[in-house]
C-alpha cells in the first residue's frame, strides 16, 4: 500500500490538508493540487493511481480533468468530492468514468472505503490480465454448474475466479432462463473466503414491497398488523456470507434508498425498530431488465445502479452461443435419464439437433432443459425424434436435412456430426480465417486445426 499515490485537486486549502491527513496516515504517497490546471501537470508528470478532485475548480473544472486524465492514462481511477446540493452533476460525471463520488464535508471512513475499493477492482483487473494469459490456451465445457464452451462463456469463467474472493459488487444481467442464479452461485462457490458461510438468495419480484423490506431486512414485534414477533431478515441471515438479489428492479424507490445504505455502509434498521445492525455481506445483483432504460424512466436510481454495476457480468442469450447446445443437450439427457431410470435412449436424432440449432430459443437455456425433459418422458424410441418435440418445433423446415440412414445416431456422434456442421459454418462466416473462427468457438488454434483434419476439412 505504501507505494499508491493519490492526487488530491481541490481549491479549498482546508479540505487539501484534512484529505492529506487522513491518507498520509493510511500509508499512501499523497501530492496535492489548488486547481485542475496545477493537477493536470502533476498527472503528465507523475502519474498518480487515483485522482480525488472537487467538481467545481477555477481554471480547469473537475469534468474537464477527468475527460483530460481519460486522454492520457485510462487508468487512473477519478473519485469527484461535491456538495450534497450537486449530487446529480456529480452522478452525470460517473457516467463520464468517474468511479465514485463523496459528498462534503468529507466523512473520514468512506473515503477509506472508497479508496479500499478502488484498489481491490484495480487488482481484480490485474488479476483477470494474468489469468486470461494463463487460459488463453484452456477451454472448459463445464465450470461449476455451468454448462458451455462457447468464448463467451470462457469469459465469463475467468471473470468469475478473478473476482469470487474480493469483496467487490456483481450485477448480473442477461435474459430470463440463460442461467444468472448458476452464475451466483459460482461465484460464492469460488470465493475462499465466503463459501462456507451462508447463500442467501431473494426472489424480489415475488414479493410486495411491504413484504420485501421485512424479508430482507426483519422487522419488530408490532411494526405491522402480522408482526407477532420480532424477526430476522435474510441480510441478518446472510452475515459473512452472499445475498443474491434476483429481479433487483423490482426494488420500490424507499428500498432502493435503503439498498444503497447497506451497500455503502453496511448497515440498516428493521422495519419498526431504530437500532441499527451492522452488517458483512458480499452483494450479487441480477435482472433481465434494462436498468439504463429504467433510469431513464425514473424508475431506478442512477446512484444505485453504480454502486452495484462494480462488476458486471452480461451472461449471452442461448441464440448467441448455439455452439454450446450439443454440450447442454447432453447434460440434461443425463440428468434427466437419472431420474427416469426406466428409460434408455441412446441418443438425439440428427435431425432433432438440427432443429435445436436453427432455433432462437426465446426462453434460453431454461427452455431447452424443459423440451429435453418433456422429450424423455414421451418418447417411445432409443432416438429422441422430430415428433417428440412441440408441435411449433415439429414443423420447422431444414432445407438442408435429408433423410438417409444416418438418420439416428447415438449421442456422442451426434454431438460430433453438430460440432463439425458448426465448425463448417463458423469457418465459411470467417471466409477460412482460422485464427478468427477459433476465437469465435473459444477454442485455440491447434484444436481447432485437430478438429478440421478430424472432420476432413483438411488432407491427412
Amino acid at each position: 500500500m505504501k507505494n499508491r499515490h493519490i492526487l488530491i485537486a481541490d481549491d479549498e486549502p482546508l479540505t487539501r490538508k484534512s484529505l492529506y491527513e487522513i491518507l498520509k496516515f493510511e500509508g499512501y504517497k499523497v501530492s496535492l493540487a489548488s486547481d485542475g490546471e496545477e493537477a493536470l501537470n502533476l498527472i503528465k508528470n507523475d502519474p498518480p493511481d487515483i485522482v480525488i478532485t472537487d467538481l467545481k475548480m477555477p481554471k480547469i473544472d473537475g469534468l474537464t480533468l477527468l475527460k483530460e486524465i481519460k486522454g492520457i492514462n485510462p487508468n487512473i481511477t477519478v473519485v469527484f468530492m461535491t456538495a450534497y446540493g450537486s449530487i446529480e452533476n456529480a452522478v452525470g460525471a460517473m457516467k463520464e468514468g468517474a468511479f465514485d463520488y463523496i459528498t462534503k464535508p468529507i466523512i473520514d471512513k468512506e473515503i477509506k472505503i472508497i479508496i479500499q475499493r478502488i484498489f481491490e477492482q484495480k487488482l481484480i483487473l490485474e488479476e483477470n490480465r494474468i489469468l486470461k494469459e494463463k487460459l488463453a490456451d484452456t477451454t472448459r465445457d463445464k465450470f461449476h454448474k455451468i454448462i458451455g464452451q462457447n468464448s463467451k462463456m470462457q469469459k465469463i469463467y475467468t471473470l468469475i475466479e478473478t473476482v469470487a474472493s474480493t469483496n467487490a459488487t456483481i450485477l448480473i444481467q442477461g435474459d430470463s432462463g440463460t442461467g444468472k442464479r448458476l452464475i451466483a452461485h459460482a461465484v460464492h462457490h469460488n470465493d475462499i473466503l465466503r463459501q462456507d458461510k451462508p447463500f442467501i438468495e431473494v426472489s424480489c419480484g415475488a414479493l410486495p414491497e411491504t413484504l420485501l423490506e421485512s424479508e430482507l431486512f426483519g422487522h419488530v414485534k408490532g411494526s405491522f398488523t402480522s408482526a407477532v414477533k420480532d424477526r430476522e431478515g435474510r441480510f441478518e441471515a446472510a452475515d459473512k456470507g452472499t445475498v443474491f438479489l434476483d429481479e433487483i428492479d423490482a426494488f420500490s424507490p424507499k428500498l432502493q434508498v435503503k439498498l444503497l445504505r447497506a451497500l455503502q455502509e453496511g448497515e440498516f434498521e428493521r422495519v419498526g425498530d431504530t437500532k441499527t445492525i451492522k452488517i458483512d455481506v458480499r452483494i450479487i445483483a441480477a435482472t433481465n431488465q434494462d436498468l439504463k432504460k429504467l433510469i431513464k424512466n425514473g424508475e431506478f436510481r442512477e446512484d444505485l445502479y453504480y454502486r452495484l454495476n462494480v462488476i458486471p457480468i452480461y451472461l449471452p442469450p442461448l441464440r448467441e452461443r448455439k455452439d454450446d447446445i450439443p454440450f447442454l443437450i447432453e447434460h440434461f439427457l443425463d440428468k434427466c435419464l437419472k431420474k427416469i431410470k426406466r428409460k434408455k435412449i441412446k441418443g438425439v436424432s440428427k435431425e432433432v439437433m438440427k432443429i435445436f440449432i436453427a432455433y432462437d430459443w426465446p426462453g434460453n437455456v431454461r427452455e431447452l432443459e424443459n423440451f429435453i425433459e418433456r422429450a424423455v418422458i414421451l418418447t417411445k424410441d432409443e432416438w429422441i425424434q422430430r415428433a417428440d418435440l412441440p408441435e411449433f418445433l415439429q414443423e420447422t423446415k431444414l432445407n438442408e436435412f435429408q433423410n438417409n440412414e444416418n438418420q439416428h445416431l447415438p449421442l456422442k456422434e451426434a454431438l460430433k456430426y453438430s460440432e463439425k456442421e458448426i465448425i463448417e459454418r463458423v469457418l465459411k462466416d470467417c471466409n477460412g480465417n482460422r485464427k478468427k473462427a477459433a476465437e469465435f468457438l473459444g477454442i485455440n488454434r491447434t484444436t481447432l486445426y485437430n478438429k478440421m483434419k478430424e472432420y476432413g476439412f483438411l488432407d491427412s
